[in-house]
């Protein structure tokens, strides 16, 4: 094969390959999105308060939403290394597992003896435990609340949801959404 029949050889291979790239591989590679956390708690009030996500990461960029608010969690300051551990990430954890239709009613959550305790914005504490099947403790939870039956209480203990407890008279249930 003589050079000038190799280098337009080559050309033409150049020309397909960057055809390929532009036409197929860019078009289904090239896919700018921004993924924006979902903050479950905040830490600190005011305008010193700063986002948590529901993995942990302290989220200072993002605004926190006026309404409903977030659920404050009980640390004096941010944790060094941008994510919180410990008892305030099983506190993250039940939180973010909470239903939509709950999440206005959320005030606070603490740790306590028992594990993670959250109270809603009528005084009434719902009692976990630690964060696992979090989902179904809410669902448990969120049952005794809509019983027509209840009229008010002082707690619900979902730490085990397939049997939860609830008791008391001093404080009304949450409005219904």
């Amino acid at each position: 094969m003589s050079r000038p029949r190799l280098l337009i050889g080559l050309a033409a291979a150049c020309v397909l390959v960057a055809a390929a790239y532009w036409f197929v591989v860019r078009e289904g590679s090239a896919d700018p999105r921004v993924l924006v956390p979902n903050l479950t708690a905040t830490i600190g009030e005011g305008s010193d308060a700063v986002g948590v996500a529901a993995n942990g990461a302290v989220v200072r960029w993002l605004p926190l939403p006026e309404d409903p608010p977030l659920p404050r969690l009980p640390l004096d300051e941010v944790p060094k290394g941008g994510a919180v551990k410990g008892p305030a990430l099983e506190q993250v954890r039940v939180l973010a597992a909470v239903p939509g239709a709950l999440r206005p009613y959320l005030a606070r959550s603490s740790f306590g003896e028992n594990g993670v305790d959250v109270e809603l914005t009528t005084g009434i504490e719902i009692r976990f435990g630690d964060a696992a099947q979090a989902q179904r403790k809410w669902l448990a939870a969120a049952a005794i609340l809509a019983d027509p039956e209840v009229t008010a209480l002082d707690y619900v203990n979902v730490i085990a949801p397939s049997r939860p407890v609830y008791e008391g008279s001093g404080h009304e249930l949450p409005a219904a959404p």
